[in-house]
């Protein structure tokens, strides 16, 4: 059996506006109505011999994981919540330490989530290919057949062949190369792309991480001993977790071991790493320009445009990416989007808010987002997924309006339950205990109007709270 390990703890910040702290590109949906997570998960689904998998995140997104797994029928064997970001070296560890405790034989299937595959079919021969020799204890990883001489990625140097098959031994990774050195790595057809996925033998990973980072080990190790369950995640012990060296998988083992395997695999591969990579992977136009949302064009060629929440125009435009959200707009040259990561350094230095999240913001019950604030209030279109209730809680500083302008809502104010349909509000005072729950079929919606001295979200007292908060 082969059990997916999901890595989906990063930040995405090059594809800002969109990938922000708080929701991240792998949580979004960037080449279809899926998200790129979901998208991982369902490239495998016609594989019989895919266990349930064990995904990786960041604790602050595991209400959105946990979400969109369960509306794709998804059951994780396991949601491990890292508490701190430590690359995918001690990710692997942890998913290999705790696979281990029921798998004593269990293949790992190591996937980034933010990957885009056109050809499945061809990945689904190369992964049962790469799992025949994981299963003979070599490490596996996938050379992607390159079709430029792209300078964002590292490259695999293929060795002697393995067997009669297409595998081959790893002669060396390399780092990211100049144009030139690309060039000649691709005219030569000995290098691949590195990928970042993998195929190995749970406990044969664990034993060269020990042989090579016992280090790592080790800290993972302390963190899941001493992990707790929160309802369906497995938190990881934040201090063990942050005493863990940061490395990644190739530096950490696979330019260390001698068990190292290359499957070559050409498979319309991307890992839609920025805006460029989503222009090359998108569907073009007769000029060349790929959109998504509301756009009108004039004399524009070879650009990508994305507009979220208002109608974007563009005129005389070539070569560029322009992306639209509620709060923020991006212009590049596609040949400079590579700099997007210094934008969000500077918003990060300034403290924005924009550099986190986005207007939208999501909760395990549903989102809110605001709509208008001014002095003393502030306005939130607030949804409610149905089923779900927010925290029994009470404010000091503001007093709050809610209005229900969609489905059935059930508020707790001090003593009273009160039912509220379509048209009908209530006044929730400064101080009032107070609770919000959906009991209907359909999403609640509501605007709220907040008044007082503070408006912040950190003005909340929680007595009760299904999500453990």
């Amino acid at each position: 059996m082969i059990i997916p390990v999901i890595l989906a703890g990063g930040s995405g910040t090059r594809l800002w506006p969109l990938s922000r702290k708080l929701y991240p590109k792998q949580l979004l949906p960037l080449i279809d109505d899926n998200t790129l997570v979901q998208n991982t998960l369902m490239r495998l689904q016609d594989m019989e011999e895919i266990a349930q998998p064990v995904i990786i995140c960041n604790e602050d997104h595991r209400f959105i994981i946990a979400e969109q797994m369960r509306s794709m029928g998804v059951n994780p064997a396991a949601i491990i919540l890292e508490p701190v970001g430590r690359n995918t070296a001690p990710a692997v560890a942890v998913a290999a330490l705790r696979v281990l405790a029921e798998e004593p034989e269990a293949l790992l299937l190591v996937l980034p989530a933010d990957h885009l595959i056109s050809d499945v079919e061809t990945f689904h021969g190369a992964v049962r290919q790469a799992a025949a020799y994981a299963a003979r204890g070599h490490l596996v990883t996938f050379g992607i057949v390159p079709t430029a001489p792209e300078t964002g990625y590292g490259y695999i140097l293929q060795g002697r062949a393995m067997d009669d098959s297409s595998a081959r031994a790893i002669e060396r990774f390399v780092e990211k190369p100049d144009l030139a050195t690309a060039e000649t790595y691709v005219s030569s057809g000995q290098y691949f792309w590195n990928s970042g996925m993998f195929v190995f033998r749970a406990r044969t990973v664990l034993d060269e991480l020990e042989r090579f980072a016992p280090a790592i080990v080790h800290a993972c190790r302390k963190a899941l001993d001493a992990a707790g369950q929160d309802l369906d995640f497995l938190r990881l012990d934040k201090d063990a977790f942050a005493a863990c060296p940061e490395d990644s998988v190739d530096y950490a083992v696979m330019e260390q071991t001698d068990k190292g395997v290359m499957v070559p695999l050409s498979c319309g591969w991307n890992d839609l790493g920025s805006w460029e990579a989503l222009w090359q992977a998108g569907g073009k136009d007769e000029s060349g320009n790929v959109t998504k949302g509301d756009v009108v064009l004039c004399d524009v060629r070879d650009s990508y445009l994305h507009a979220e929440t208002r109608l974007l125009a563009a005129v005389g435009l070539e070569n560029h990416i322009v992306v639209e959200t509620s709060d923020a707009v991006l212009i590049s040259p596609r040949d400079r989007v590579q700099e997007v990561k210094k934008i969000v350094d500077k918003l990060k230095a300034e403290n924005r808010i924009e550099a986190v999240s986005h207007k939208k913001v999501f909760r395990p019950w549903g989102h809110y987002e605001s709509i208008g604030d001014g002095v003393r209030y502030q306005v939130k279109r607030i949804s409610v997924t149905p089923g779900q209730v927010l925290s029994l809680q009470k404010h000091f500083h503001r007093a709050e309006h809610w209005v229900v302008v969609q489905g059935t809502a059930v508020v707790t104010r001090d003593n009273e339950e009160i039912l509220l349909r379509e048209n009908e509000s209530v006044y929730l005072p400064l101080g009032a205990v107070h609770r919000l729950a959906n009991p209907g079929k359909i999403p609640l919606e509501l605007i709220e109007v907040q008044v007082g001295s503070y408006l912040g979200e950190d003005d909340i007292v929680r007595f009760e709270d299904v999500y453990g908060r």
